[in-house]
């Protein structure tokens, strides 16, 4: 059954639940497809006036940001020895070359990988949890984390109800375009993500035993 058309199937209350909680755990760190989720019921509002875009929003950006504290606080007690079990639990995704990539954009960038992270798949995974193992002052991943869930969640959710409003005649019937679109957009932000990742895990040194390291002051 289609995304959507699944979707329809429940009441607003769950969507809203739904929505919250997927983005929720997707930010926590556990590889979940939050974004379509997100889309996918950006759509059905447009198309649906039971379906509330603001409540979407909040619930989305509610997902986001307390997914992502979460992280943190996950990341900062279980330090790198999380990143192991992870990588053991999801080698797709917290690979040694994608935590390669991760570490060097946190070291680079500090709060503002965490901000422009969000719009990005892989490092949407990350952001929580590496922030709280490289030991980032809480008062500036908050930040960081509280503006771009905002933009990312209410943004996509206005984006995407918007476009459901201007062409909804069109949408009816060719509804899936959208989500092929986000999972083209996605599939190759991966890629030049992997691509990346191999790169900055061939340019790694080897190393005894990787110190902690502390971004920011």
């Amino acid at each position: 059954m289609h995304v959507q058309e699944w979707l329809e199937t429940i009441p607003p209350v769950a969507i809203y639940a739904l929505v919250g909680v997927v983005i929720g755990l997707e930010s926590l760190g556990i590889p979940l497809p939050g974004e379509i989720v997100l889309v996918s019921s950006a759509l059905l509002a447009s198309q649906h006036g039971d379906i509330n875009p603001y409540v979407l929003g909040a619930c989305a950006t509610a997902g986001a940001i307390i997914g992502d504290s979460i992280g943190y606080a996950i990341g900062r007690r279980g330090g790198r020895p999380l990143l192991a079990w992870l990588g053991n639990k999801f080698p797709k995704h917290f690979s040694e070359a994608n935590i390669a990539l991760a570490e060097r954009s946190f070291q680079k960038w500090g709060m503002w990988a965490v901000f422009f992270g969000r719009f990005i798949a892989l490092l949407r995974i990350f952001a929580g949890p590496l922030a709280g193992v490289l030991h980032m002052p809480y008062w500036k991943f908050l930040i960081a984390n509280v503006f771009g869930g905002i933009l990312w969640a209410g943004g996509t959710t206005a984006v995407i109800y918007s476009v459901g409003i201007v062409a909804e005649a069109w949408l009816k019937r060719f509804s899936w375009l959208g989500l092929v679109l986000a999972v083209l957009i996605g599939v190759a932000s991966m890629l030049i993500i992997k691509n990346r990742a191999k790169k900055a895990a061939a340019e790694r040194p080897e190393a005894v035993e990787p110190e902690p390291v502390t971004v920011g002051d």
